[in-house]
């Protein structure tokens, strides 16, 4: 889904558009509708008017009049979407993993939607059972709405607050491996690792 957001969204939408279009793409009905309550936006800290203008401006999605004091209401208007998820009930386990992952305080007590969407990134792409992952630092780049050289310092916040253990770039493909921190991979979706399973 991350993947797709990056290929679907204008180039220059920013962390905290792209972590709401997230929750949108992963709670959305049948329809293309999606009703998120302001206490998921709070927990994400989305809870202003920018992330959603945003996204109106890029023809992504548009705010329903039905929306009310304790929901947004919203339609999404990019029709190749249906053809990128999984099952609902998948997408909604998911949509619940993101949301816990993008905690600030699962994200060392940062705010910083950038921060976060980074974090998100790192672990969606992880191995469950190794706890690394490798992408190339271009990629990442793009899905995460980051300049290469402001994501390595990114990363490096990251290794420093916790949900990172350690990262390099290997300079002659420009890949980019990781290990996460032992607390973090324990956040996987329970169809993907088993949650029991000890670190290390």
């Amino acid at each position: 889904m991350l993947s797709y957001l990056a290929a679907a969204l204008p180039e220059g939408t920013s962390s905290a558009p792209r972590l709401l279009a997230l929750q949108c793409a992963l709670r959305m009905n049948t329809t293309m509708r999606v009703r998120l309550p302001k206490g998921i936006l709070r927990s994400l800290r989305l809870d202003s008017t920018d992330p959603w203008d945003a996204l109106e401006h890029a023809r992504w999605l548009r705010i329903s009049p039905g929306s009310t004091g304790n929901e947004i209401v919203a339609e999404l208007l990019d029709a190749t979407l249906l053809g990128q998820i999984p099952a609902r009930p998948d997408r909604t386990q998911a949509a619940d993993w993101a949301l816990r992952l993008t905690t600030p305080s699962a994200t060392g007590g940062t705010a910083d939607p950038q921060v976060r969407l980074v974090s998100l990134y790192l672990t969606a792409h992880a191995d469950p059972e190794t706890r690394t992952g490798v992408t190339e630092l271009d990629e990442m780049s793009r899905a995460c709405a980051t300049p290469p050289t402001q994501l390595l310092n990114v990363l490096q916040q990251l290794a420093v607050t916790g949900p990172l253990n350690s990262w390099e770039v290997r300079q002659l493909w420009g890949d980019l491996h990781w290990t996460l921190a032992c607390h973090t991979a324990g956040q996987r979706p329970p169809t993907l690792a088993d949650p029991k399973k000890p670190c290390g």
